[in-house]
């Protein structure tokens, strides 16, 4: 199965939503969990003051955050972008097919 970069963030962005339900809900039931809990927990987790630029580790995570803000949500271009420039295997915009093709075994 080959994924692009675009399916890949669209997939991502979806289950940032899923979570960000969840936290929601949480919310609704334990007044203060999410700004007392669970934000600074994720806000560690994404690395935000450690790499400026997110890693693949990182992303995830920087996509929940933004899905739990004010905003309209994640922005699925900038996650596009984030992808293609980790996948390339260094800073270049391009993506090489076979980064993205999840039926090789890994190196």
């Amino acid at each position: 199965m080959q994924i692009s970069a675009q399916q890949l963030a669209e997939l991502l962005t979806g289950i940032a939503r899923a979570q960000a339900a969840i936290v929601n809900g949480l919310e609704n039931e334990l007044a203060g969990v999410r700004s007392g809990r669970i934000i600074p927990a994720l806000q560690n987790v994404a690395h935000l003051r450690d790499h400026p630029q997110p890693t693949l580790t990182d992303l995830p995570v920087r996509v929940v955050l933004s899905s739990l803000g004010r905003a309209a949500g994640p922005d699925i271009a900038a996650i596009v972008k984030d992808l293609e420039r980790l996948c390339s295997g260094g800073g270049t915009a391009e993506a090489p097919a076979e980064a993205m093709d999840f039926t090789k075994p890994a190196a």
